[in-house]
């Protein structure tokens, strides 16, 4: 987005309409297509689909389930505010992530990669439109982004440095068209480990060259002691016996044919030692402590929500349950056997989040080759029969929330950065812990609407497009509606977020 293009920006001389406005503090977001003229005249029809089909399935719903306002589209781009920078960034990365799933199978040439700006500043509102000085920022921001990335500004590093799971790489301060003082910008890097792995090309260069120069200086140096008559004089009587002809002693030949090699293990070819983590076969994991669910049949769903509509009857088959969520640590041992993708930090007895749908499942298959049993993660029916600890009524304890009987932002604890560690709470009635708040938990089943056209025999809803996936039990920054063992959602089937973590569920 090179100019404003109707954002209404903050034109000094164009006088609001009404008189003064009322203004706001908010996160706003600016994104924008790289090179989208050079795409829209490859295939204008197509591209415009490719647009909108992104805005429909992708920009509104993160930016409403992130609790944003979606303000306008432009064509090419769009801008959304928020109040709360946290939930700007978390939205910005989820946005990034998908469109890197959603461009996986297509050429470079024909992606529609975004540029996102966030910025916190003073804006005004209009019920189709947002302008001031904040939305300038955030839109020059967006201008510098690379296809693909997230950049902010220094205002919203100051409020989300501490709060969101990703790592921030510095670009320094940047003049920016129309802005008086400099930005300082960072680039953020999603990846919870980047943080280690910011440093620029150019210190690396810097050291590899000083590395460089060392070694030669030091070779140098070996070279001149090594050839001085004065101090050589009595090794250099022969010519065989000189230090500087023949540093290291030569076997005979025929040593030489029955001498074995020994590898130096400061050549690039020497083979790797073997890696220090037992593989699983060797150490089989620490299993999951599993609750024995008997069978039965239950009413599945709630009128509280319409996507828990229809309330309908399913048979459950005896299965067991793990009375915890997986916990970092437990996560950390699939890590170590480099069979998980990403190693975890917390406490170990802490639940594991930022996990994807397709991260519970590469642990769910480590753990089942690994002791040769059938974990998996429980289908939805599944969970919430478990949840239910069979009663039906609102909360698994009664109809009227209690304090201290889950972890959520308004079940009477003080409000945290992070869950409190597994079995903090009272169980249910099946003897599981956690079956509601402290981390939400991903389900086998891919994410419908509604149970409209659910299997009644309590197996995993599966369908052609699963590009979202079923969550349950809610979290430690959700609200108590979300502890209720109906309350279902649906999320990003490969995208990481940081509330989001699983238990497993075994086959009899």
């Amino acid at each position: 987005m090179g100019e404003i293009r109707n954002f209404r920006s903050g034109n000094q001389d164009e006088p609001p309409p009404h008189g003064p406005m009322p203004r706001r503090l908010a996160a706003i977001i600016v994104g924008d297509i790289a090179s989208y003229s050079r795409i829209m005249q490859a295939d204008e029809e197509g591209t415009h689909v490719r647009v909108k089909r992104i805005e429909r399935d992708i920009i509104q719903p993160t930016i409403i389930e992130h609790h944003g306002s979606l303000v306008k589209t432009t064509g090419d781009g769009f801008i959304a505010i928020f109040d709360s920078p946290v939930e700007a960034v978390r939205c910005s990365i989820v946005i990034q992530q998908n469109l890197i799933g959603r461009n996986a199978s297509l050429p470079k040439h024909s992606r529609l990669e975004y540029r996102i700006g966030v910025n916190l500043g003073d804006v005004i509102v209009e019920p189709d439109d947002v302008y001031g000085d904040g939305v300038n920022i955030a839109t020059r921001i967006e201008g510098i982004a690379e296809p693909g990335q997230v950049y902010i500004s220094g205002a919203i590093y100051e409020q989300i440095k501490h709060k969101v799971v990703c790592g921030y790489e510095s670009l320094g301060d940047r003049k920016v068209k129309n802005i008086t003082d400099p930005v300082r910008i960072y680039r953020v890097l999603p990846d919870a480990d980047a943080v280690g792995r910011t440093r620029s090309r150019r210190e690396s260069v810097l050291l590899f060259l000083l590395i460089t120069a060392l070694l030669v200086m030091a070779g140098y140096v070996l070279w001149y002691v090594l050839t001085q008559p004065g101090r050589m004089g009595e090794q250099a009587a022969t010519p065989t016996a000189s230090p500087a002809a023949s540093p290291i002693p030569q076997p005979s030949p025929r040593e030489a044919a029955t001498q074995t090699p020994q590898p130096s293990p400061s050549l690039a070819s020497a083979p790797p030692s073997p890696s220090p983590v037992p593989s699983p076969s060797a150490t089989p994991p620490r299993e999951p402590e599993m609750i024995g669910i008997r069978g039965g049949s239950f009413a599945m769903g709630s009128n509280d929500d319409p996507t828990e509509r229809p309330v309908h009857q399913v048979s459950i088959k005896p299965f067991s349950i793990a009375k915890y969520p997986v916990t970092v640590q437990e996560w950390n041992e699939c890590a170590a056997a480099k069979a998980c993708g990403f190693t975890a930090t917390g406490k170990d007895d802490s639940p594991v989040g930022n996990v994807s749908w397709t991260d519970a499942q590469q642990y769910a298959a480590w753990l089942a080759q690994a002791t040769k049993k059938a974990y998996r993660l429980p289908s939805e029916a599944e969970w919430e029969y478990a949840a239910r600890g069979g009663t039906q009524t609102k909360y698994w304890w009664g109809d009227k929330l209690q304090p201290g009987m889950a972890g959520c932002k308004d079940c009477g604890d003080l409000a945290a950065e992070q869950p409190a560690k597994v079995g903090s709470f009272k169980p249910n009635p099946f003897g599981l812990y956690d079956m509601g708040g402290g981390i939400d938990q991903w389900v086998e089943d891919c994410w419908h609407r509604t149970y409209q056209g659910a299997p009644s025999d309590g197996s995993a809803w599966s369908s052609a497009d699963c590009s979202s996936h079923v969550l349950r039990s809610g979290s430690w920054k959700n609200d108590s509606r979300y502890v209720r063992p109906s309350n279902r959602d649906g999320y990003d089937t490969n995208v990481r977020y940081p509330t989001h973590g699983f238990r497993v569920a075994l086959s009899p």
